[in-house]
């Protein structure tokens, strides 16, 4: 059998410096949330405003944990369960040396949520969520008779973390006066992959020109394909 692999969260701390904090329990559900922001651009005389992207807001988790410390017994000498909680609980607190919550990270397992995006998108997969913990809320749910907690349910609220060199890394943000590549993918054609660089399938030609396809028609999957930059593109 397989090892238990365990969720876990890591935090940064001044200097580089990092600690980890495992789960007592690993997750029963993960949620994530993410959204863009669009703006309405009103022009007169049209029956609905057109839409603009303005900008991506940050993503959301949410992290159910669950704690229990009866297995050392509920009498007189239990161990509160806030041995493990307060850890998390931490988590929301500011740090004496940076004067700030810290950054801290969320990983399990070896496909996170995130880590398969299309080949468009390479750039921005991600094998973790790094961001700063906003909420902790805590449900006690059992004591020992000397009203110390033995069992304990956390949610963590984290919103995601991101600066903007490493933003500018993982966008890759490309247009049409630089040359980019393309890995042709099954159900690719010469046409598909001028309207996804060039806006328009009927590019077709100069993606076959670039590449001296001697017949558009045919490319085999995996071939890597040179997109070049469009004439009078500035």
């Amino acid at each position: 059998m397989a090892n238990l692999l365990k969720a876990k969260f890591t935090v940064e701390k001044k200097g580089g410096q990092t600690e980890s904090i495992d789960v007592a329990y690993n997750p029963e559900t993960l949620t994530f949330e993410k959204s863009p922001k669009f703006a309405d651009i009103p022009i007169p005389g049209l029956d609905a405003p057109l839409r603009q992207f303005v900008r991506g807001q940050s993503e959301s988790l949410a992290v159910e944990l669950f704690f229990d410390t009866t297995d050392t017994g509920t009498g007189a000498n239990a161990t509160s369960v806030t041995t493990l909680t307060d850890k998390f609980y931490g988590l929301v607190k500011i740090d004496p040396q940076t004067h700030a919550p810290p950054v801290c990270t969320f990983q399990w397992g070896k496909k996170f949520p995130g880590d398969s995006l299309p080949e468009m998108y390479h750039n921005q997969r991600r094998t973790d969520f790094r961001g700063l913990v906003t909420k902790v809320k805590q449900d006690f749910s059992l004591f020992s008779p000397e009203g110390t907690p033995l069992r304990a349910v956390l949610t963590l609220s984290m919103e995601e973390y991101r600066p903007l060199d490493e933003q500018l890394k993982r966008l890759d943000l490309l247009s049409a006066d630089h040359t980019r590549s393309h890995v042709v993918a099954a159900g690719d054609t010469v046409a598909s992959i001028a309207w996804q660089y060039f806006d328009a399938p009927t590019r077709w030609r100069t993606v076959a020109d670039a590449n001296a396809l001697d017949d558009p028609r045919r490319i085999g999957v995996g071939t890597a394909l040179v997109l070049p930059p469009l004439e009078g593109s500035s």
